[in-house]
C-alpha cells in the first residue's frame, strides 16, 4: 500500500513504536475478535483519555470481543505516551506510531492491516465522533444488510468555513459517484472486513474520502446513518476551505482510476476519435478551399488547428493503447473481482483455471 508521498504505510512502524495489551501480535488474526475500532490520531493528547474511557464503556456493553487500534500519525506532543498509559488501563487497546506525519490515508491503511475484527469501525480522535454510535452502526450493517455504513453529521457544530465547502463537495461527489450520501467525509464509518481489504489499493493521498463511492462502484451495499456530532473541545480543525479544490481534483482521479482502470481505451479512444474527426473535418474544409480557389485565403490558423487536432488525436489513441496493454498485464495476473456469495462447494486449490496460472505456457509473464 503506497501512501501519498511514495512510502508504504507499514514502513514507518517499528517494534519500538508498537503498543499492545495482548500477547497476540499484530500480524496474526486472533480468533474471536469480532469488532476493531481504528482511530488515526495526530497531536490529540488532550482528547485521548476521555475518548478511551467512553469507548471502553461502550464496547464493554457489547456481547462480543472487540479491540481498539490507535494509529499515531507522527504526533509531536505526548499523544503516543497517553495511548500507552491508556493501554495499561484498558486491555482492548493497541497502537502503532509512524516516524513522521504521513496523513490520514496512510494511517487508515495501517489501521486496516492491523485490524483483526470481522467488522471495522473508523472514527476520529478529536471527540467530535460519539462512541455511543457504534451499536447503531453495527445494527445498520446487520438489519439493513449493508457492507458499509457511513455516518451523516446532520447537525454539525463546525464553522461555516468548514460546512459550506463540505456541502459543495458532497453534492458534487454524489452526482459523480451515482450514490446519494450527505457526508462522504464523515470519519465515523463501519466496514465489513472484505470492503476494507478491497479499499486498501486506493488508500493514498486524500482518496480515503471516496471509500463509500469506491465500495459502491465495486458492487458493495452502501448506506448512511445519522450520527451525533459534538463541538471540538481541544486543539483546532485540520480542515480548511483550500482542501475543497484538492478534493474535487481527487474525485476526478478516483473516478478515472476506478471506472477506466481495465478499459482505458474507452476514454482515450473516444477523445482521440473526436479530436481526429474534428481535425479531419477542418482539414477537409481547407482542402476544399484550396481546390476551389487555389488559395486558403486567411485560413492559416485553421490549417494549424487541423494539424494540431489530428496529432493530439493520435496521441490519445497511443495513450489508450498503452493503457490497454498495461490493463491486459493486470488481468493476466489472475486477479478476479471479489465474490459476495456462492452456491455449492468452492473449488479446491488445484482445480479450475487458477491451477494453470503459474504455467509459463499460459502466463506470458512467467
Amino acid at each position: 500500500m503506497t501512501a501519498g508521498d511514495g512510502v508504504t504505510a507499514r514502513e514507518p512502524v517499528t517494534a519500538s513504536d508498537t503498543v499492545t495489551s495482548s500477547d497476540t501480535g499484530a500480524d496474526g488474526h486472533e480468533e474471536g475478535v469480532y469488532l476493531t475500532v481504528v482511530i488515526p490520531v495526530h497531536n490529540e493528547e488532550e482528547s485521548l483519555t476521555p475518548l478511551c474511557e467512553k469507548l471502553d464503556a461502550t464496547l464493554a456493553g457489547l456481547d462480543f470481543v472487540s479491540e481498539i487500534v490507535f494509529i499515531d500519525d507522527g504526533s509531536t506532543d505526548r499523544t503516543f505516551d497517553v495511548i500507552a498509559e491508556m493501554a495499561s488501563r484498558f486491555d482492548r487497546i493497541r497502537a502503532v506510531r509512524f516516524r513522521r506525519n504521513y496523513r490520514k490515508a496512510a494511517a487508515l491503511a495501517a489501521g486496516f492491516k492491523e485490524a483483526r475484527g470481522e467488522i471495522i469501525i473508523t472514527m476520529d480522535g478529536d471527540l467530535q465522533d460519539d462512541p455511543e454510535e457504534i451499536p447503531n452502526l453495527l445494527a445498520a450493517l446487520g438489519e439493513e444488510d449493508l457492507d458499509l455504513v457511513s455516518g451523516w453529521k446532520k447537525k454539525r457544530h463546525d464553522p461555516l468555513s468548514k460546512t459550506i465547502p463540505s456541502r459543495i463537495f458532497n453534492l458534487v461527489t454524489s452526482a459523480v459517484a451515482g450514490i446519494r450520501l450527505h457526508d462522504f467525509n464523515c470519519g465515523l464509518k463501519a466496514y465489513r472486513r472484505e470492503v476494507a481489504a478491497d479499499a486498501l489499493p486506493y488508500l493514498y493521498g486524500e482518496l480515503y474520502r471516496y471509500l463509500p463511492a469506491i465500495a459502491h462502484w465495486a458492487g458493495y451495499r452502501v448506506g448512511e446513518l445519522v450520527v451525533q456530532h459534538h463541538p471540538r473541545r481541544f486543539g483546532r480543525s485540520k480542515f480548511g476551505a483550500g482542501r475543497l479544490l484538492n478534493g474535487l481534483l481527487d474525485l476526478m482521479t478516483i473516478t478515472f482510476v476506478v471506472r477506466f482502470m481495465t478499459t482505458p481505451m474507452h476514454i482515450f479512444g473516444t477523445l482521440g476519435l473526436l479530436s481526429t474527426l474534428a481535425g479531419s473535418l477542418i482539414g477537409g474544409y481547407i482542402s476544399y478551399l484550396w481546390l476551389e480557389t487555389g488559395t486558403i485565403q486567411n485560413r492559416h490558423p485553421l490549417l494549424i488547428l487541423s494539424v494540431l487536432l489530428i496529432i493530439v488525436g493520435i496521441q490519445f489513441f497511443s495513450t489508450g493503447l498503452l493503457g490497454d496493454m498495461l490493463a491486459s498485464v493486470y488481468q493476466r495476473s489472475g486477479r478476479t473481482p471479489p465474490i459476495s456469495d456462492r452456491v455449492g462447494p468452492a473449488p479446491g486449490l488445484d482445480s479450475g483455471l487458477d491451477s494453470g496460472l503459474d504455467s509459463p505456457h499460459l502466463n506470458p509473464l512467467g
